[in-house]
């Protein structure tokens, strides 16, 4: 999934068929003993990528996701559509602000088990709060769990890394991505089916969630432990470690009299942080970071009240015609496809990138209006699944633009700091616009403010990518002049001397 490019080193030798050397024996093996425990590392491998693949996959199943705001509409819990668009939804992106940074951080010192029991737990209590809740105040906390459970997606997301050789890093990463994107296609299907045919009511969608969180739980505490994780555990040698001091030492010999100031200044993180000031500077990585930023925080603000906008559309009480469960399926569907198309897309992004996202962003506002003006719910839908798609077609190539210049550790620190500063910028929107503290818009005037949003952002990147385009064009058409000059300066020598000779 993430291409990881290393400048530093790898933190464990890229063995073909195992994570760690074998220790030393006082006899040399026959030849005949040689093969096996390779092949012993290599099944141990593979059983542990598919109890991690079959985790994410399971953990994905909750029918009931799709149907929560029909359920929070509808008369089993009967909240007004005041209630649920400004007084319980905006609680998501606060929850989720607060918590992100210190799950990030404790993900990695923990090392990454306790908290995906911590998102597990934290599931658990969104589906009891689902089904026994009924005032706000419930909700308010409902909507905090679920803030919890985003924040530690990080979690599953990184954990893989700390289990594998460099070597295999991208097989599992694609096979952990491609459990999670099945998991959350066959939920949904699951849903709409229960729902459409069945008839299932959506409390009783609910509590097969609950099962489903449940079970997930199980298999977490099963889960392998990692021994070393990105920032916290490193596992280095005594010699690495010697080389490294001495270095340091010879470099800042103040060190050793600064104390703990000296060895704050010499740790991981604070060179990591000094490192990435430098990387700031590249312009392929500046405007892919912008891109995740700015156009993450409106994708998930859209994502948030969309439901509700379904429901302002088509305010059907007959659950049966209630079709959010499909509509997810096939937006993840497809977007599942275009960011397996957009890892074939071969052009020149140092020239191209600003223009690509300048014609995408447009044409997601675009949608934005035509979602918002229609009275259609199934244009509404088919223009919410584009949406969807045009944004995951951007995902991965945003990530191996930043990844590709950059260590695994600091690539994990930049995608981290741009989710962070997405999220800040999505809760200030929401304080703004959502919040019954400030504007208190309803659902259709807030999709108005993202079309200007999203237009305004388009704008921006169009103009970005006639400036790039222009001063290419320029630097282009001076490197042909100098190339000119020599070959001008000697056919102008030639000339001159048989001008002189007809002369003569």
């Amino acid at each position: 999934m993430d291409p990881d490019h290393e400048k530093n080193g790898k933190l464990e030798p890229p063995e073909e068929e195992g994570e760690e050397t074998a220790t030393p024996v006082e006899e040399a093996p026959s030849p005949s003993e040689v093969p096996p425990a390779p092949t012993e590392e290599l099944k141990g491998w593979k059983f542990l990528l598919f109890y991690l693949c079959f985790y994410g996959f399971m953990t994905q199943l909750r029918p009931g996701e799709s149907f929560i705001t029909p359920f929070l509409l509808s008369p089993e819990r009967n909240f007004t559509k005041e209630q649920v668009t400004n007084e319980i939804t905006p609680v998501l992106s606060y929850s989720y602000m607060a918590v992100l940074v210190p799950v990030f951080l404790l993900t990695d010192y923990l090392r990454y088990k306790p908290v995906l029991i911590l998102q597990s737990l934290s599931h658990i209590s969104v589906w009891i709060l689902l089904i026994f809740g009924t005032d706000v105040i419930a909700m308010q906390f409902m909507e905090f769990f679920y803030g919890i459970t985003m924040a530690a997606r990080v979690a599953y997301s990184s954990y893989i890394f700390s289990l594998v050789s460099p070597a295999r890093y991208q097989r599992a990463a694609g096979y952990s991505r491609s459990s999670v994107l099945m998991g959350v296609f066959l939920s949904s299907v699951l849903g709409q089916l229960c729902v459409t045919v069945a008839g299932v009511p959506f409390i009783m969608l609910n509590y097969i969630s609950l099962g489903f969180m449940i079970f997930g739980l199980i298999l977490t505490l099963f889960l392998k432990r990692p021994k070393k994780s990105l920032f916290f555990n490193k596992r280095v040698s005594k010699q690495e470690n010697g080389v490294h001091q001495s270095e340091i030492q010879k470099m800042n010999p103040e060190a050793k009299a600064d104390g703990l100031c000296g060895g704050w200044k010499n740790s991981v993180f604070v060179r990591m942080l000094l490192e990435l000031k430098g990387t700031v500077r590249h312009p392929r990585l500046r405007i892919w970071s912008l891109w995740w930023i700015f156009n993450s925080a409106g994708y998930y603000l859209m994502l948030y009240y969309v439901q509700i906008l379904w429901n302002e559309i088509y305010p059907t009480t007959n659950n049966r015609r209630v079709y959010n469960g499909g509509v997810d399926a096939a937006s993840t569907l497809l977007g599942a496809i275009t960011s397996f198309t957009a890892g074939y897309v071969k052009i020149r992004w140092s020239l191209w990138s600003e223009l690509v996202i300048g014609v995408v962003t447009a044409f997601q506002a675009g949608l934005l209006i035509l979602m918002n003006t229609t009275s259609n719910i199934w244009i509404c839908y088919v223009a919410y699944i584009l949406f969807r798609s045009s944004y995951q077609f951007l995902v991965p190539i945003a990530i191996f633009q930043i990844a590709s210049s950059m260590s695994k550790e600091l690539c994990a620190l930049v995608f981290g700091i741009n989710t962070f500063f997405a999220t800040i910028l999505k809760t200030i929107i929401t304080i703004i616009i959502a919040d019954k503290r400030g504007l208190a818009l309803s659902v259709h005037p807030q999709f108005y403010v993202y079309f200007g949003y999203f237009t305004i952002l388009a704008v921006v990147y169009l103009a970005a990518a006639a400036w790039v385009i222009i001063r290419y064009k320029k630097e282009d058409h001076a490197e042909e002049n100098e190339a000119n000059k020599p070959q001008a300066a000697e056919q102008k020598v030639v000339t001159d001397k048989s001008t002189a000779e007809s002369h003569a």
